[in-house]
């Protein structure tokens, strides 16, 4: 049994705004064909007493600890960020304009 047809792989590549030649429509066809297969050969593995992986790498915190006053600085709230920026009205922050 096929796993995708001529015309599934047509309208995907439509989809993917790609043009395809006869040719290359053969060739993809076959090897998305071996892919899924592959795919269907995955399934078939027994995984029942193997337990799943929470994340795969051990990580690190790299970052300093938040009572350092630069980090402090940044978490600023938003009151004090509008406070601080040179040209605002109400809440809304004036920018130099980007097209003319």
């Amino acid at each position: 049994m096929a796993l995708i047809t001529e015309k599934e792989l047509k309208h995907l590549a439509e989809l993917a705004r790609i043009k395809l030649s006869e040719h290359e429509e053969k060739k993809l066809l076959k090897d998305v064909e071996e892919i899924l297969e592959y795919f269907n050969q995955l399934k078939e593995v027994d995984v029942s007493n193997i337990e799943p992986m929470t994340g795969g790498t051990i990580q690190k915190n790299v970052f300093r600890n938040d009572d350092d006053p630069i980090r402090k600085e940044i978490n600023a709230t938003d009151e004090d960020l509008i406070e601080a920026f040179p040209e605002k009205e109400k809440r809304f922050l004036k920018v130099p304009p980007v097209f003319e």
